[in-house]
């Protein structure tokens, strides 16, 4: 039997913390903080992620996988999850099954056993066997790199196929999520009234060197610091660049 890779853990603890928050970390001089709203200048935009880099020079999805197949089925599972929760889940069903024939083998009830703490476990588990089943008819068993082939699959849309183009594949796309999308219209980054929208700004405005990386540190930052009812904004490298009027105070 070959050899499964180990499997890549999360590291969201202390170090992704204090990574996306900055951690007091000393960092360039701040400017002068806008008072206008509106679109961030390129200039920004290109500081700003200057900045999210230095702070962590390899940022990666918090989910755990060690295959394009287990990080697929992770996405699916997150739909209205958490990562933490997914991979609690993942971590009793990968050891068992880790393949789509495997999975197959399971079968649904048997899945759903594995993931039945994860919200929507019943559709979700309906939609993996169902994709299991077109990649190992269609695929041989293997994970396409294709948006098309990928959002063709039951349970995954674009976003999902985003994430593993990005992640497991190396392509610059971008997953808006919902951190994303409030990070995006919040800071000026990229406002847009809907999640395509954003998207299409982020890949116009964000330059070619951190697009790769781009969505992981949006949701860093969205996840941990710019969070929806109370921003950490004493904490935020790019408070600064920031055109949030309503900045927390610190």
């Amino acid at each position: 039997m070959k050899a499964t890779p180990p499997r890549r853990r999360a590291k969201k603890t202390v170090a992704t913390k204090a990574t996306a928050a900055g951690s007091g970390a000393a960092g360039p001089a701040p400017r002068k903080p806008s008072s206008r709203s509106g679109l961030m200048p390129a200039a920004d935009v290109q500081e700003m992620f200057v900045r999210l880099r230095e702070l962590n020079p390899h940022p990666t999805t918090e989910l755990e996988y060690s295959t394009p197949f287990e990080l697929l089925v992770a996405v699916i599972l997150s739909a209205q999850a958490t990562d933490v929760g997914v991979n609690k889940a993942t971590r009793r069903l990968y050891p068992v099954a880790n393949t789509p024939q495997a999975i197959l083998d399971l079968g649904e009830e048997g899945l759903k056993k594995h993931i039945a703490t994860i919200g929507l476990f019943n559709a979700k588990a309906k939609n993996v066997i169902a994709t299991c089943r077109i990649l190992v008819d269609r695929f041989g068993g293997e994970v396409p790199h294709d948006r098309d082939a990928l959002e063709a699959l039951p349970g995954v849309g674009r976003k999902t196929a985003n994430v593993v183009l990005n992640t497991a594949f190396g392509e610059p796309t971008m997953a808006v999520d919902t951190h994303i999308f409030r990070v995006a219209n919040r800071t000026g980054l990229a406002p847009g009234k809907d999640v395509r929208a954003v998207e299409d700004a982020l890949l116009r405005r964000v330059p070619a060197e951190f697009l790769h990386d781009a969505h992981h540190w949006l949701i860093l930052h969205g996840r941990y610091v710019c969070k929806a009812r109370k921003p950490d904004c004493p904490q935020c490298v790019v408070r600064d660049l920031c055109r949030f009027k309503d900045k927390t105070p610190g």
